[in-house]
């Protein structure tokens, strides 16, 4: 019996599928085929699998034996000698660079030496004395603040443990759009995470406040009310509600909240209108556009009217000169 195994390794909290032939479950410890050679995982997730063409899945080596997880402790031990010994290598060359994590094969035949930098940086004699005091293969890779503060980890503002660090397996797209969309303060410091980017939190709820404010009339738009016409002061998101600024008869002014469904069907044909306004612009900019050459003012002359239009164009005399 085949399974398909989710096996996640120690520094990411992304899981990767492989292909066992062995009977496992969740929580084994085992050996794997990986980029770097042969790696140390966790069994995450188990699924008996038939159908699916598993050809270019890699494969489980083996469950983890007790040697195997004594190696992989010296493993861990030997990947913080490496990054004390890159450490002062770096400042002993004068590198700009940050050291982050080093990360050994299960074999120990390589090892990735991960480092943060602003600028691209000549590591060619680091990657020589590293070697030759490792005694393996040396690949030095940059990455990003994200990756480093998912690698390290952290406490975010919110007090519980960076998103990055715990269970996202993926980066998302974040933009400040998508903190406007939810009303909160535009403020780099107060919405930003650990690694100084935005956080990833806001990409969470933010297909529901797009959708929901898609179908919500527009802040300082005119809309029909029960009591009249009014002027949309506040959108309530999480609430569904619209507040509208109306004017009552004595000439004052008073705010009345107002469910977003009965608004539904003035929002629906502002946005049928919509393209027609654009495609009557776009006519009429088309008939500009398609005036006969005729109409035009001409400016081209022919060859006689060219000569005859132009100035005589000489040269003053000695005696005109000087005079």
């Amino acid at each position: 019996m085949q399974q398909k195994v989710d096996v996640r390794f120690r520094i990411n909290p992304k899981t990767y599928t492989f292909l066992s032939t062995e009977t496992l479950k969740v929580g084994d410890k085992v050996i794997v085929e990986s980029p770097l050679g042969q790696s140390f995982g966790t069994v995450e997730r188990v699924d008996v699998d038939y159908d699916v063409d598993n050809k270019d899945l890699k494969r489980v080596i083996r469950k983890a034996t007790d040697k195997d997880k004594e190696k992989n402790e010296a493993n861990c031990e030997k990947e913080h000698e490496a990054i004390l010994l890159t450490k002062k290598l770096v400042e002993q060359l004068g590198l700009d660079m940050n050291v982050v994590n080093a990360e050994y094969s299960f074999d120990t035949s390589k090892v990735v030496i991960d480092f943060i930098s602003d600028n691209r940086v000549d590591f060619r004699e680091l990657v020589k004395q590293l070697a030759s005091t490792l005694k393996t293969r040396i690949e030095l890779r940059q990455i990003g603040t994200r990756d480093q503060a998912r690698m390290v980890g952290g406490i975010g503002i919110c007090g519980r443990v960076c998103c990055c660090a715990s269970h996202l397996k993926d980066f998302e797209k974040v933009s400040m759009k998508m903190a406007k969309n939810q009303g909160l303060a535009l403020n780099p410091t107060k919405i930003s995470g650990a690694c100084g980017r935005l956080m990833c939190c806001l990409e969470y709820e933010d297909p529901y406040y797009s959708e929901t404010l898609s179908a919500m009339p527009k802040l300082n738009s005119e809309v029909k009310t029960p009591d009249g016409l009014g002027m949309v002061v506040y959108q309530n998101v999480l609430k569904q509600q619209i507040s509208v600024k109306l004017q009552t008869k004595d000439g004052s002014t008073q705010i009345k909240d107002y469910p977003m469904d009965i608004f539904a069907k003035q929002v629906a044909d502002k946005k049928s209108t919509q393209p027609q306004q654009s495609q009557n612009a776009s006519k009429n900019n088309g008939n500009k556009s398609d005036q006969p050459q005729s109409a035009k003012k001409s400016t081209h002359l022919e060859p006689s009217q060219k000569h005859k239009n132009k100035k005589p164009h000489f040269k003053p005399n000695k005696q005109q000169e000087q005079k």
